[in-house]
């Protein structure tokens, strides 16, 4: 299986509402699509999206990154995606983002030679023998506004069968963080309920939070401190806390999660394949965690199309296990760039959502070119 043309799509499409995090208020979702032709005149689509604060990525060094991988890798031959990953590292070091872009269009590829759905061929290279259609993943829904909002939309996603759910914190003081997190928790009791501060508070401040008996109903807090905090700041978290801790920014591959592992400091973590660098290295990230008994999260960024949620979900249908829930994040666009997209039915995403074949959604080009980011243009390799 060979490259022969390839045409990059950097998009900026706007969020239904803001969003706002303890560091950045995103009102649109910058990602960006490839799709790539193979020798045959198949089709591959991939995707990865900007984030500034978890890889470094921008839109232009994003696109940049992706032009220049795609175009050293024109001559390659593609046979084994367990092979993928190191043939990448061939033609360019690190860019996580920009390999897993071009790993999901080509997996979509390969699945299609196979004839089977992406989420089967993960499931089949993961050794695992079961025959049966996977089980519905649980969605997470993420709160935020004012706190009369997020009571009412807690109170509307809830009687749509949604069980999962992430209150963001970091942007409020302590205090008023801890009473939303109260009322909420109190709102959905029974519930699945999450917080995550991305990188905001202080270790006194995330300590304080953890033992306090507003946060005491939380299944878990998602990466409460900066990811440059020394290990044994991380262990005296982790040792304090009543629940258990989640890290997303510190977590990049499986690097990280080894050492994390080796020093006892947390209880689970959020895998998204713009960190780990595809599907096929996050399938072993997610292995590491479930031999050691750790919890899961999987997330697209805010905000990412149905295509990476499919191939988000492969990885979940795959596993059989998402104990912490997916953060789908297409639910939050204005609109998508398929005829259909994934949407969340009594709380889940089913498997019958996607495509017999490949990543199990194809892009509508018209509503691809309708999405390119002002100032761009597709750009053909």
């Amino acid at each position: 299986m060979k490259i022969t043309s390839a045409e990059i799509y950097p998009l900026s499409i706007p969020l239904i509402e803001p969003i706002k995090m303890s560091r950045e208020n995103i009102v649109d979702a910058k990602t960006v699509l490839c799709c790539i032709t193979d020798e045959r005149g198949r089709k591959g689509w991939g995707e990865a999206s900007v984030a500034p604060l978890m890889t470094g990525e921008t839109l232009d060094s994003l696109v940049g990154s992706i032009q220049y991988l795609i175009r050293g890798s024109m001559e390659i031959c593609w046979k084994e995606p367990k092979d993928f990953m190191g043939l990448f590292n061939r033609v360019l070091y690190s860019n996580a983002s920009a390999k897993s872009c071009l790993e999901m269009a080509l997996l979509d590829l390969y699945t299609q030679t196979l004839s089977v759905p992406l989420w089967q061929f993960l499931r089949s290279a993961n050794n695992a023998t079961k025959t049966e259609l996977p089980t519905p993943i649980p969605l997470l829904r993420m709160l935020g506004g004012s706190l009369d909002k997020e009571l009412n939309d807690a109170k509307v996603f809830r009687e749509l069968g949604f069980r999962h759910w992430k209150i963001k914190i970091g942007s409020l003081s302590l205090d008023e963080d801890l009473h939303r997190v109260k009322v909420l928790s109190d709102a959905l009791a029974g519930d699945v309920i999450s917080v995550d501060a991305n990188c905001a508070l202080s270790l006194v401040d995330a300590i304080r939070f953890c033992e306090s008996e507003e946060a005491s109903k939380l299944a878990f807090a998602e990466q409460l401190v900066s990811t440059g905090l020394p290990m044994s700041d991380f262990a005296l978290l982790k040792n304090k806390s009543p629940i258990p801790i989640c890290l997303d920014e510190s977590i990049h591959g499986a690097a990280e999660i080894k050492r994390f592992i080796d020093a006892d400091v947390f209880g689970g973590a959020s895998l998204k394949l713009i960190k780990t660098g595809g599907v096929m290295p996050a399938l072993s990230c997610a292995n590491l965690l479930h031999a050691g008994n750790f919890k899961l999260n999987l997330a697209c960024k805010v905000a990412e199309t149905s295509l990476s949620a499919a191939a988000t979900a492969s990885l979940g249908f795959a596993l059989g296990e998402v104990d912490w829930g997916f953060s789908m994040s297409n639910q939050y666009l204005r609109f998508d760039i398929c005829d259909e997209p994934l949407k969340a039915r009594h709380g889940h995403l089913d498997v019958a959502q996607l495509a017999s074949i490949g990543v199990g959604i194809t892009p509508n080009l018209d509503r691809v070119k309708e999405a390119i980011a002002k100032g761009y243009a597709a750009i053909q390799c």
